[in-house]
């Protein structure tokens, strides 16, 4: 039964897994605020809907970093 639980858990929630090793690897205060989120979306009622906000602002957050470090925006050219 526990190796059955570890498949359905590796299987949801592989990225998390994932992010968690990069980033506890770094950096303890990154991965003790996405505890804090997930502990928000867990408990407060709305937590769909917090999940679904914090991932788009996690995207563009995402895509901000990816056109800053490629040269792309427009102000450094200036």
């Amino acid at each position: 039964m526990g190796f059955s639980h570890g498949l359905y858990c590796l299987g949801c929630c592989w990225i998390l897994m994932a992010l968690l090793f990069a980033v506890g690897a770094m950096n303890l205060v990154w991965v003790a605020a996405l505890a804090v989120v997930v502990l928000v979306e867990k408990l407060f009622p709305g937590g769909v809907w917090i999940a679904r906000i914090g991932g788009l602002l996690l995207i563009a957050w995402g895509v901000r970093l990816v056109i800053v470090t490629s040269g792309v925006c427009l102000r450094h050219h200036a």
